[in-house]
């Protein structure tokens, strides 16, 4: 290696690790530095990338070239990209062969995916976990916690932020999560590695250690949405409470009040309205319990108001007669035979039936179910439940729509289409 190499590494190198976010520097601001011809300057280049020292990102692989996004390229094809080159836009970074002789791993104790980008690998490089990192944040209500199966978030909520009730330690923010699979389908959390390299030492350990090994595939909803275009799917969470708000569309249109009292217009979905993290009875009855809460609980009895009647009267032996009020599901079943005629009834029967039994898991009495009982066939049951429970509010969507004042309700092609991802 020539002396010119030697202060392009080093230049390379000290602006990658004395950025914030391990960034590149630009090739137009490395020829300044070293205060050479480009034509020297690309010379210098090409030898480092042979002897695998350094790379050079182009900038069209990823919108942002100052990153490190991905993996370089092979040898032969960044050489090649220097024929049409943008020095102002293409960056160069060191590589693991040089760096992993330069780093001193305690300057980065107890920041292990830190450390890691130090050594070189990729900001867009994701690790898989075990669902229950995320118990500890989902269940604190000093954080704010978000996840729809494809997306997620977690950060310390404003009361909370520069508190001192909390260390600094756990003012995190998690800007990013997904999920990713294995080839036994088995669920993990997965994120990328500049997001894991942002949290505080504390919590970088606590994630450390429930890091899982062998292979895992990123969310595909979450590839495309992370590479800059948009998703082909929606999440079955998103699409479930979408159908709560165009159904309560149809009603205003209909000129009757909103079927649902609450169809969370306002973006306060329930904490524990997803898949389960862990796969136990008390994690599944708690999603039970939010699930009713979501429908039978959140129907709105003025909806029925004049065509149905709210109550019964049930007579007893003495000669007495008791007045009492009628579950919301039998009002709904009673309004569709009265309101809804068709040939071929079934659907509207398995709503129905979907939606008693719903309300069926969440009255088991509670003796019934072991909190500690863990079972992986939780996981099929959740997911067996709110697929079908999704499937049942298309069906009372879509009978909705057959109403003359609903044809004006625009409803988006990925719900028309039933667009939703399998996982």
């Amino acid at each position: 290696m020539t002396n010119k190499s030697e202060k392009i590494l080093q230049a390379i190198t000290d602006y990658y690790l004395g950025s914030k976010d391990f960034n590149g520097i630009s090739l137009i601001k490395l020829q300044a530095f070293i205060g050479i011809s480009q034509k020297d300057l690309l010379t210098e280049l090409i030898r480092l990338i042979n002897e695998e020292k350094i790379s050079v990102n182009f900038g069209d692989r990823h919108i942002n070239p100052h990153i490190k996004a991905f993996d370089p390229e092979p040898k032969a094809e960044q050489i090649i990209k220097f024929d049409k080159c943008d020095f102002d836009h293409a960056c160069a970074y060191p590589e693991k062969m040089h760096l992993k002789n330069v780093i001193d791993a305690h300057e980065y104790s107890n920041r292990p995916f830190t450390l890691r980008l130090a050594l070189g690998d990729s900001q867009l490089s994701y690790l898989s976990f075990d669902l229950s990192v995320l118990e500890a944040y989902r269940n604190d209500p000093r954080y704010y916690y978000s996840s729809d199966d494809i997306y997620g978030w977690i950060s310390i909520s404003d009361k909370y932020f520069e508190s001192k009730e909390v260390p600094k330690s756990d003012q995190i923010l998690l800007e990013s999560f997904s999920f990713s699979y294995d080839v036994s389908f088995k669920r993990a959390v997965a994120v990328f590695l500049i997001y894991l390299s942002r949290l505080s030492p504390e919590h970088q350990q606590i994630w450390n250690a429930k890091q899982l090994e062998g292979k895992f595939i990123l969310h595909p909803e979450y590839v495309l949405s992370s590479s800059g275009r948009f998703p082909e799917n929606e999440s079955i969470f998103t699409d479930f409470i979408t159908e709560l708000q165009t159904i309560n569309e149809m009603c205003v249109a209909m000129g009757k009040p909103p079927l649902f009292r609450n169809d969370f217009k306002d973006g306060d979905k329930p904490r524990g309205f997803s898949f389960l993290i862990r796969p136990t009875a008390k994690e599944f009855q708690d999603f039970v319990h939010i699930l009713d809460k979501m429908i039978s609980e959140n129907f709105n009895k003025d909806f029925f108001k004049g065509e149905v009647d709210l109550e019964e009267d049930i007579p007893h032996s003495d000669g007495k007669i008791q007045v009492i009020q009628k579950g919301t599901i039998r009002l709904l079943d009673e309004w569709m035979k009265i309101k809804f005629r068709t040939k071929e009834p079934q659907a509207i029967i398995d709503m129905i039936k979907c939606f008693k039994k719903v309300r069926e898991l969440r009255q088991r009495p509670a003796h019934a179910l072991d909190d500690n009982e863990f079972d992986q066939e939780f996981f099929k049951e959740q997911r067996d439940l709110i697929f079908n429970t999704y499937t049942s509010l298309r069906v009372l969507r879509l009978i909705l729509a057959n109403h003359p004042k609903c044809k004006q309700i625009v409803i988006p092609d990925w719900l028309y289409k039933g667009e939703i991802s399998q996982f």
